[in-house]
């Protein structure tokens, strides 16, 4: 009988440690699944917040961290236009094609609503439309990089650049490229 009782008491001790194992891989699995309450949050400007899983928040960068209002890159975060002609920047050298708004092809308006598209913000797809929304800067000394630069009576348009430069698409033949704005007739600015 003392024999059964010690069989018995192994065949319990197995059982326990069988579920003190289960319990640890269950307890591991419970870990995994709530990593991001252990993960360093993160902001990036311009795209979002997360949770960077593995990481401690002594391993982020001051100007990365959520909140972070005092500094770094949320601070000196560009302005929509500012993101507006980077997008358009990327795409010097991209061909003409009437009617095209990218984002392999552009025709002048197609490049200037693609690029303010990419930059978070919907503006009419014609160089008319453009010159008729946003909001109006009297002259080319108070325009802005990203500001909507409109010619010839309305019938063209490109970014500012800065320094007297646009970025535009023009005619087939000529890629997307920067030109000297008193190359144009200017007609009028416009920024959103």
């Amino acid at each position: 009988m003392a024999k059964h009782r010690i069989e018995q008491s192994t065949g319990a001790a197995k059982a326990a440690k069988t579920a003190v194992v289960a319990g640890s891989i269950a307890v591991g699995s419970l870990a995994l699944a709530a990593g991001p309450a252990d993960a360093a949050p993160i902001s990036v400007p311009g795209v979002g917040n997360f949770d960077l899983p593995g990481v401690n928040e002594n391993q982020i960068p001051p100007q990365f961290k959520q909140g972070n209002n005092d500094g770094g890159l949320l601070k000196t975060q560009a302005s929509r236009g500012e993101r507006a002609l980077r997008a358009a920047e990327s795409k010097i050298g991209s061909p003409y094609s009437y009617g095209a708004a990218g984002p392999n092809a552009f025709d002048c308006s197609g490049l200037t609503s693609w690029a303010y598209k990419q930059a978070g913000k919907t503006i009419p797809r014609d160089s008319y439309g453009q010159l008729g929304g946003g909001q109006r800067v009297n002259s080319l000394a108070e325009a802005k990089r990203g500001d909507i630069l409109i010619f010839n009576g309305g019938g063209h348009a490109g970014i500012y650049a800065g320094n007297g430069m646009f970025v535009h698409s023009s005619t087939y033949g000529v890629p997307v490229k920067r030109d000297k704005v008193k190359a144009w007739s200017l007609t009028g600015i416009r920024r959103y």
